[in-house]
């Protein structure tokens, strides 16, 4: 049974830091791509990073130079490096791991809530 954790997520300032971890099992890392996604209050959901099996890297534009996906194959873990937040980053923040080629894939956490807010 595949298993997606998230967790890290809280209450932050505007320009503070946030780090997200994902704990995966079931599934060896090595071989699968892994994405964070999210969704804001009445929003779609929508990708944020994507890291793939070919090595190469998606993010969306409105976090680009401020968001970093990693991952550690050996922990079997996904993190979510979020600098510089802002209010409109606040959403519920979803881990995701499977074998297609890019995201999403088939598998998801539950989730964990940010909110960024003065």
């Amino acid at each position: 049974q595949v298993q997606l954790v998230e967790s890290g997520g809280g209450l932050v300032q505007p320009e503070e830091s946030l780090r997200l971890s994902c704990a995966v099992s079931g599934i060896m890392l090595d071989n699968y791509g892994v994405a964070w996604y999210r969704q804001a209050p009445g929003k779609q959901r929508e990708l944020v990073a994507d890291s793939r099996t070919t090595g190469s890297f998606n993010y969306a534009t409105s976090v680009k130079g401020r968001f970093t996906i990693s991952r550690d194959n050996a922990k079997n873990m996904v993190y979510l490096q979020m600098n510089t937040l802002k209010p409109e980053d606040t959403a519920v923040y979803y881990c995701n791991s499977g074998r297609r080629g890019w995201a999403p894939y088939e598998y998801w956490g539950q989730g964990t809530q940010v909110t960024v807010s003065s």
